[in-house]
């Protein structure tokens, strides 16, 4: 039966995760201001050595062992976790800080008297904050704006709990060496690979194209396959044998480069067995087996150090153009790296003689079967809003990844202000599904689903981040095409929608920054159009309506609806606080603009454009 540990632990290691989350989505934050909107301060290297700080503090805190010092980690990290779901990206920052020392500093304690309850309550961590995503659409449910009043009950009932145990007449193990480095190493690199990638099932959705229902059900149940009894006894005996965790760690490359450059199920199965092995890797090789005589503090937050470089690392794939252009399209490389070094880990010989082992239970197993079924409902299809047969309205927004200027996660609000402004197709642009950065939600499928709507994606750059056409209405047909791009890779996304007699040919675009051939994509992407006859093209151009871009639009045949109304001073668009430029459009073809507005929503850091259309 489930310990009264695991449960506490699982939910420590709950917090850790989602304290990751927050500190590069808060630190992306930091970052992007510093560089984009300046002036560049002593805070931007400040920022970034307190998180290294925090990961190396088990190092000086998790010296002694003793079970009260196990349940001032617990408690105050469980204090400090509440002031996550509070929607301010300072309060956030500071609140993970202390999330990220105490619930490590527990966790490096938890390594050195009870692994192997800390191998359930790992695999039980990574599964409860998955289902926390899943709840809320991709987007951590506890983390909502609102979420305070409930996360504050959670947190002192587990506090009560913690308290509880802490009275209990429960016998502390004598404290045992901890992890060697290899094992610390290989831990890094697989919670790099878990808050990146292996368990983010919309992040395996979009790596694949696969849709994110059936990924969701099925990445879950390879997370949890190794709880299960039946599954243990099959694996325990593989991973003794060095040649058998040698094929295993082959087959977690190939499911990884096949996921990474292939599509389809070939792509979601190799990602979903990939995630299965590592899952039962981490349990058999890192967590559960002696590490030796020799006690190191300092190897476990070294290991942290590492899963800290290598997101760094991952984000420089996605920042390329702004930061090491080298590391354009190699985010595999690093995702490789990750992948050799658990894989030495895991195939290093093995001492698991002494070491107790749990062996899964009947608890386990209709834990996972509950939770599934949870996840289930959770992804079923909705119903989706009908395609109005008269008017339409059309729009266009950049959602800054899902945050306005001041860093609040605002995918609810933006969700929002289009239902409430009644659009019918909106075309968005900056949208990640699965960065680590914006906390690995998908901006698409989260407000696909909050608004009824279908989605058409473009995976611009490293398969999570791009640009995204929504509309309502059944599945329609679609196509998408990248554009040449000497910096941030970009292209366009369409819909062919049956709409009043002629259909209506929807298209999304984000143009480059002003050093990109900008003139180049334009033409690249009205060659793609062709000569579409009722057509609607929304977008942020980065160009003015004076530029030599927005000229070869018009040339095309398109109009601007402001025009086509009369209305000779547009309101400005860019930034949301304060517009100083008008830089997002949405462009008509075959078309009559019954009105033209930009909502006055602070929600992002553009403002949305609308135009109400009808046929001639």
């Amino acid at each position: 039966m489930m310990k009264t540990r695991v449960f506490l632990s699982s939910w420590i290691l709950v917090i850790f995760l989602q304290s990751l989350r927050v500190t590069f989505s808060t630190l992306f934050g930091v970052i992007y201001d510093q560089i984009f909107e300046g002036p560049m301060s002593a805070w931007l290297l400040v920022s970034n050595v307190l998180v290294v700080l925090a990961l190396l503090a088990p190092g000086l805190l998790a010296r002694k062992v003793s079970k009260s010092r196990l349940t001032l980690f617990a408690i105050t990290a469980l204090l400090a976790r509440m002031s996550l779901s509070i929607d301010d990206a300072n309060i956030r920052y500071w609140g993970a800080l202390i999330v990220l020392a105490t619930a490590g500093s527990y966790f490096a304690l938890m390594l050195r008297v009870d692994r192997k309850h800390l191998a359930s309550a790992l695999i039980w961590g990574i599964l409860w904050e998955y289902l926390l995503r899943v709840l809320g659409d991709t987007f951590d449910v506890s983390l909502f704006d609102g979420s305070l009043p409930y996360t504050i009950l959670g947190g002192l009932a587990i506090i009560g709990f913690a308290l509880w145990i802490d009275h209990q007449k429960e016998q502390m193990n004598e404290a045992a060496p901890g992890i060697n480095w290899a094992q610390a190493l290989g831990l890094g690199a697989f919670l790099f690979l878990q808050t990146s990638l292996l368990a983010l099932p919309s992040a395996v959705a979009r790596y694949s194209t696969i849709t994110y229902m059936p990924i969701a059900l099925l990445l879950y149940l390879a997370s949890a396959a190794v709880l299960i009894p039946e599954v243990r006894r099959v694996l325990d005996p593989l991973f003794a044998l060095q040649r058998a965790r040698w094929a295993l760690m082959l087959l977690v490359g190939l499911g990884f480069t096949s996921g990474y450059f292939l599509e389809g199920w070939l792509a979601a199965g190799g990602l979903i067995l990939a995630q299965g092995i590592v899952v039962a890797g981490v349990v058999f090789a890192i967590i559960e087996p002696e590490a030796g005589k020799k006690d190191s503090h300092w190897r476990l937050p070294i290991g942290f150090l590492w899963m800290l470089v290598l997101n760094f690392l991952g984000a420089f794939a996605f920042t390329y153009s702004y930061t090491l252009p080298v590391m354009r399209e190699m985010g595999w490389v690093v995702y490789l790296i990750a992948i050799l070094v658990f894989a030495w880990c895991v195939i290093a010989p093995l001492t698991r003689e002494a070491q107790a082992r749990s062996k899964g239970s009947s608890l386990d197993r209709i834990l996972v079967l509950i939770t599934a079924i949870m996840i289930v409902i959770a992804v079923w299809p909705g119903t989706t809003e009908p395609l109005p047969k008269g008017s339409l309205r059309l729009a266009t927004w950049n959602i800054h990844y899902g945050y306005d200027d001041d860093w609040h996660t605002n995918l609810q609000e933006m969700a929002g202000v289009i239902a409430a402004e009644g659009v019918d197709v909106i075309a968005l642009q900056e949208v990640d599904t699965g960065r680590m950065t914006s906390y690995s939600s998908d901006n698409a499928y989260f407000l696909a689903r909050r608004l009824g709507m279908q989605v058409v994606y473009l995976p611009a750059v490293e398969h999570l981040t791009g640009i995204a056409l929504l509309y309502k209405g059944p599945q329609a047909a679609s196509d998408v095409t990248f554009l040449t791009s000497l910096q941030e890779q970009t292209g366009v996304v369409h819909a062919a929608l049956d709409w009043g007699v002629s259909g209506l040919d929807a298209y999304g675009i984000w143009m480059g920054l002003s050093d990109e051939d900008t003139q180049r994509q334009m033409d690249e992407a009205l060659a793609f159009i062709g000569s579409a006859a009722t057509a609607s093209l929304g977008g942020d151009f980065n160009a003015r309506p004076e530029d030599p871009e927005i000229a070869a639009v018009r040339a095309s045949g398109f109009a601007d609806p402001y025009d086509l109304l009369g209305i000779t001073d547009p309101p400005m668009t860019s930034p949301a606080i304060d517009p100083q430029e008008r830089i997002d459009f949405v462009w008509l073809r075959g078309l009559i603009p019954q009105r033209v507005w930009v909502s006055t929503s602070l929600a992002s850091d553009h403002r949305m454009v609308v135009v109400e259309v009808n046929q001639p």
